[in-house]
């Protein structure tokens, strides 16, 4: 089979989805542990660690988004136009999500008064969870089959709110957490705080484990709920893809057990990245019930001058990112420790 431009549309999408779960991802696991870290107190040092990590990039990550969105967008509009219609709850839910948390975030870090600190902290923990829920029942609600073609054709609850939707939610909470987990032991190491680098790697192994539960939890929901999916993620070009996420988690359990913080990022990221490709593997190429990709995608001229505006943005953005990323990633000193209020 020919390599299309529509397949090569679909690749730098499914890199550009990749890239926002891995990174973006990972700054809602932030906010996940910032909920969890306990009183004002006893979690000032786990909540600057996160504001420390997140903060350069936590606006950054969503470019990834952007590039998603406008993709489906300009290259796959009949896909665009089902899911942004159907799903339009789910996917409403998550961007006002996103807003609540950036004002939270933002406004935390500005705030002086302590109710002030916990009302804005409040915002963007709870944001942080919510809003991968909704966007991993949207994609439930894809790969389910849920989301016929054309305007708002699928039911506009039950597309979202399903056993696949609901366990594919959960997922992305618990993913979402244990690259955050992964992220920041490293971060508290790099610091030399042995003390939060040991308490997030104990975070990482029981995140990493009901992330596992709930990918298995996951395949046999969808074993019941779309079973030529299911066939394809267990037999098909899908498979290896599944293979590589089950070695590469049991690989990062191994790792971080060791304390190998710096690799396990590596193996973490493949298992999530596996997990992905092989959702996409296995439902390609029907994009949606009934319309395969030849015919949902645009005309390989729009695609053409799409992807020549994507490699002259990219000669811009993909130095920058890399220079942001790796300026961040250089050795601290470990957070002060302020007087309690």
């Amino acid at each position: 089979m020919s390599l299309t431009l529509a397949d090569v549309l679909m690749a730098v999408l499914w890199i550009g989805l990749t890239a926002y779960v891995l990174l973006g991802g990972a700054d809602f696991g932030g906010g996940v542990w910032d909920l969890l870290a306990g009183g004002a107190a006893g979690g000032r040092r786990q909540r600057a660690l996160v504001e420390h990590s997140i903060g350069p990039v936590w606006e950054t990550n969503h470019v990834w988004l952007i590039l998603v969105i406008v993709l489906m967008w300009t290259g796959i509009p009949p896909v665009f136009a089902a899911v942004t219609s159907t799903l339009y709850i789910p996917l409403t839910l998550a961007a006002l999500g996103i807003i609540a948390r950036g004002a939270g975030f933002a406004f935390r870090k500005a705030s002086t008064e302590v109710w002030r600190q916990r009302l804005f902290g409040a915002t963007f923990a709870f944001s942080s969870l919510v809003t991968p829920f909704f966007l991993g029942t949207a994609a439930g609600g894809i790969a389910s089959g849920r989301v016929p073609p054309g305007l708002a054709r699928g039911d506009l609850v039950g597309s979202w709110l399903n056993p696949t939707s609901v366990v594919t939610g959960l997922l992305a909470v618990a993913t979402a957490a244990y690259l955050a987990a992964v992220y920041l032991t490293r971060d508290a190491e790099r610091a030399g705080d042995r003390d939060l680098a040991g308490l997030f790697r104990h975070r990482a192994l029981l995140a990493g484990l009901v992330t596992g539960a709930l990918a298995v939890a996951g395949l046999l929901v969808l074993r019941a709920d779309s079973p030529g999916l299911f066939r394809e993620l267990t037999s098909g070009w899908a498979l290896p893809f599944v293979v590589l996420s089950a070695v590469a988690g049991v690989a990062s359990l191994v790792l971080l057990w060791r304390r190998s913080y710096l690799a396990v990022r590596v193996t973490a990221a493949l298992a999530v990245a596996g997990l992905l490709w092989g959702w996409g593997a296995g439902q390609y190429p029907m994009l949606l019930p009934g319309l395969p990709l030849r015919t949902a995608a645009a005309t390989d001229a729009v695609i053409a001058a799409t992807l020549a505006a994507l490699a002259v943005g990219a000669l811009l953005l993909v130095p920058s990112l890399w220079w942001l990323y790796t300026t961040f990633q250089r050795p601290r000193p470990a957070p002060e420790k302020r007087p309690e209020p």
